[in-house]
């Protein structure tokens, strides 16, 4: 059964398009068949696996605007079992245009009820905005992956976009749950780091995941070279990290199941 997680944080700069490239190529790597689908309009998870934006034909906008197809603009990546819906900055204009549409929250969900029984899991970037996109895309998940930064600050805005979360599932989407909070960027060398972690689990406790994503400068390379971490270096701290938090998700996910 096919499951879409959205990631989202309206802080910018949290790991959320990190997560879903290497989240994503992770998967793929456990032998799960993985959507990704770009909804920021900048674009980085679409260069981030290796595909030149410049020479997309068709994107996500196209898709909600359009109504175009989604098989025909999913793109094949660089691993096995891996694909995208890229997307580009057309998608700035999309919020514009669908603000008039009857049911425009829904959107990417028609989109992707399509699409989405072809794969085990479709990963959703969203921008770093509560907007309409961002709206969209948790209408359309299953649940939703909030990556939390180990820095100052990291639960400035968690309010916002956990009241937002509630409205959707108020008003929108029922089924929506909250996979985990996902620390990032940590570096055990900062007392900062540490308080930072005590205080999302104190908080959050089993919403958070054990898996912790490190400071790693693999991670932070391997998009300029198009590539997810578990191809740019597999033996990097980065890569391993994002391979336990995907044998974890997948653990969740299965226990889940057996309780339904």
């Amino acid at each position: 059964m096919s499951r879409i997680i959205a990631l989202a944080n309206q802080k910018g700069g949290v790991g959320k398009t990190t997560t879903a490239i290497n989240l994503a190529a992770s998967l793929a790597a456990l032998e799960k068949k993985v959507l990704i689908v770009d909804a920021d309009p900048q674009a980085n998870a679409t260069s981030g696996v290796g595909i030149d934006v410049k020479q997309v034909k068709t994107t996500i906008y196209d898709c909600l605007i359009d109504g175009v197809s989604p098989g025909g603009a999913v793109m094949p990546c660089s691993i096995d079992n891996l694909s995208v819906i890229p997307s580009n900055i057309d998608l700035v204009g999309a919020e514009i245009e669908m603000l008039e549409r009857p049911e425009r929250e829904k959107t990417l969900r028609k989109v992707l009820a399509g699409i989405a029984g072809e794969y085990d899991y479709v990963l959703i970037d969203c921008s770093p905005s509560l907007g309409l996109l961002t709206v969209n895309a948790l209408t359309a998940a299953d649940s939703v992956i909030i990556p939390v930064q180990c820095e100052y600050f990291a639960l400035e805005g968690l309010g916002k976009l956990l009241n937002t979360i509630k409205i959707i599932q108020t008003n929108l989407n029922p089924a929506l749950e909250i996979e985990g909070f996902l620390l990032t960027m940590y570096d055990s060398r900062l007392r900062l780091a540490n308080q930072v972690v005590e205080e999302v689990t104190r908080h959050f406790q089993q919403m958070v995941f054990n898996t912790i994503i490190q400071r790693n400068v693999k991670l932070s390379e391997a998009p300029s070279y198009g590539q997810p971490a578990i191809l740019y270096d597999a033996e990097s701290r980065g890569t391993v990290n994002y391979l336990n938090l995907a044998r974890e998700l997948l653990e969740r996910v299965e226990a889940r199941q057996k309780n339904q």
